[in-house]
């Protein structure tokens, strides 16, 4: 099915929900990131996908007898490469700062998620019209994001110039920048692996139709195995991390009944958003993995922002790094533009 106002605002609220899914950790206060994400991936990864893949796809065993194990294992694998990326991900931010982790990795996966598709399924479509237009879009991601990684940087600064005298600068905290170089090499190519899995998954999402499915619960096949097996890395590098701080204790706090709550509806908006991505990739038409997927990441991007400076973000960082993270936005909308219409010439 090819409709592409279905599919626009599809991923319009997937992008919403996506860029909003972490606000609830800011309110997690007595909890270390750990104990949220152990709790958020257990709901996200482990708990709803199989939920919802059961009470969506009949027979849902004979989806997985009619494609074989192939399909299954391929997308399982780009989950588990996804989930390792997540810890790379967070070793890239200690390493060389949130701006410049961010830039690195969201332009790595933006480029290998959307490109890895068209090449791989649809060649003859990259010097069409559709092709380019996806292409265009991609590089005013690319220029949009490294806008938003300057601003975060001078955001970086003036917050650390205001810190009292002793505290130690983002920058001092730094192992190695070849070394965090190498984390968000890591993390942006595990990070597409997300779109690559889908699309590895085509036939699941196929047998799941045959055996009743609707269009729009599909993709429930392919995220199953996919989320399952990302979940693991998640929960096990939690457990380390536990661990290794001493911050398992810290589920025994007063509050930790609300925390898990704040965690679920973290889940909650971070699932549906996956899901709606995956149902909008249907509705885009031939190109809907390979345009939507840029898409998805500006919008998460535009979003993400916003809630940041409602937030208070970046409250007492002066004029220029606000107005300079506003031009990156400009770009980003720009570049949805340009998507939007990619999709309707696809």
């Amino acid at each position: 099915m090819h409709d592409t106002t279905i599919g626009l605002a599809l991923l319009l609220l997937a992008g919403a929900m996506n860029g909003s899914f972490t606000l609830p950790m800011k309110f997690t206060r007595e909890w270390a990131w750990e104990n949220t994400w152990l709790v958020w991936t257990i709901f996200a990864l482990l708990v709803f996908p199989p939920l919802l893949s059961y009470a969506t796809i009949p027979g849902l065993s004979e989806v997985y007898a009619r494609t074989g194990w192939g399909p299954v294992i391929i997308v399982a694998a780009c989950g588990a490469g996804w989930g390792i990326s997540q810890v790379f991900f967070g070793l890239a931010n200690e390493a060389v700062g949130i701006a410049l982790a961010f830039a690195l990795i969201l332009g790595i996966a933006a480029v290998v998620g959307s490109l890895e598709p068209l090449l791989v399924y649809h060649p003859e479509k990259v010097f069409t019209s559709g092709g380019l237009a996806v292409l265009g879009g991609v590089v005013l991601l690319l220029i949009g994001v490294g806008i938003c990684a300057a601003a975060g940087r001078r955001r970086e600064a003036a917050l650390a110039t205001a810190k009292p005298l002793g505290a130690a600068p983002a920058a001092a905290r730094n192992v190695s920048l070849g070394r965090g170089i190498v984390y968000c090499v890591i993390s942006g190519l595990g990070s597409a692996l997300v779109n690559i899995g889908l699309n590895a998954g085509r036939p699941l999402l196929n047998a799941a139709q045959q055996q009743g499915a609707a269009l729009s619960w599909a993709p429930n096949a392919a995220w199953l195995p996919l989320m399952v097996a990302g979940g693991v890395p998640n929960l096990l590098y939690c457990v380390y991390l536990m661990r290794k701080n001493g911050t398992g204790g810290r589920f025994g706090a007063r509050a930790s009944f609300f925390y898990v709550l704040l965690a679920g509806v973290m889940a909650l908006f971070w699932f549906g958003s996956t899901e709606m991505y995956g149902v909008s990739t249907l509705y885009l038409g031939d190109l809907g993995a390979v345009l939507g997927w840029p898409l998805f990441m500006s919008l998460i991007v535009i979003s993400a922002t916003m809630w940041g400076v409602v937030t208070g973000e970046w409250r007492g960082t002066g004029k220029k790094p606000l107005q300079l993270m506003a031009s990156g936005v400009g770009v980003l909308i720009v570049a949805v533009f340009v998507l939007a219409e990619a999709s309707r010439l696809g």
